[in-house]
């Protein structure tokens, strides 16, 4: 029997859906304006096993947009916060959080048992570690990004370097947000992407495959690239 918490989800993921939900382990790497709310999401659907990862502590100018920041917790470890708030939100989800960065070294031990990862960082070179090391493991990766208005998330399929594409600069270190800041709503939005993408791929059922999705919230438009 499911818990009564799933009893809305019931319509859109079946029960069978459900309890394989409930055997999942996704890796959300960055527990900021992306991370937080990924987490959220995948954790109120029933995804059973997350693990966290996230070197940082908040501070004041997390403030705008980061789910699991508050005034609170300022100066306080956000996986440590990505913790206590799925403990409180559902308690049925086993959640690992791991205050560290994401290297070469460590990310084949940080993937073990995950079905997904999904991309929640905010430089380009640790994006390209992450990438790489899904292709090794053979793990799908989700990838998100914004920058003020804009947002864009696809599905990097192992062996799909689709990062190298959407980031040509080999040398680039940051993307949009740093050029244009970060607002909530936008982080909310990528993060429903990459959320939505993730239950996809553990279910089995159709996604975004080869393609850059590319949300405009200023003008309310959304487009979808083909990558090469």
């Amino acid at each position: 029997m499911q818990p009564g918490r799933y009893l809305r989800n019931a319509l859109a993921i079946n029960p069978d859906e459900q309890e394989r939900l409930a055997q999942c382990r996704a890796l959300v790497v960055g527990c900021g304006g992306l991370g937080g709310f990924v987490l959220e999401y995948l954790g109120r659907l029933g995804v059973g096993d997350l693990r966290a990862v996230d070197p940082d502590t908040f501070s004041e100018g997390n403030l705008n947009r980061q789910l699991l920041s508050s005034s609170l917790n300022l100066g306080r470890p956000k996986a440590l916060a990505a913790v206590q708030r799925m403990q409180a939100v559902n308690p049925l989800a086993h959640i690992e959080g791991v205050q560290a960065f994401l290297t070469e070294e460590n990310a084949a031990q940080l993937l073990e048992g995950c079905q997904v990862a999904l991309d929640c960082l905010d430089n380009i070179p640790a994006r390209r570690t992450l990438q790489k090391a899904c292709a090794l493991a053979w793990v799908p990766l989700v990838h998100g990004a914004l920058g003020g208005w804009l947002g864009q998330a696809c599905v990097i399929l192992p062996g799909e370097n689709l990062l190298d594409m959407i980031y040509p600069d080999a040398g680039a270190e940051h993307g949009e947000e740093y050029e244009q800041g970060a607002l909530a709503f936008t982080a909310g939005m990528v993060a429903a992407v990459q959320a939505a993408e993730a239950v996809k791929l553990l279910l089995g059922k159709p996604g975004l495959r080869g393609e850059l999705l590319v949300l405009d919230l200023l003008n309310g438009s959304f487009e979808r690239l083909r990558l090469a």
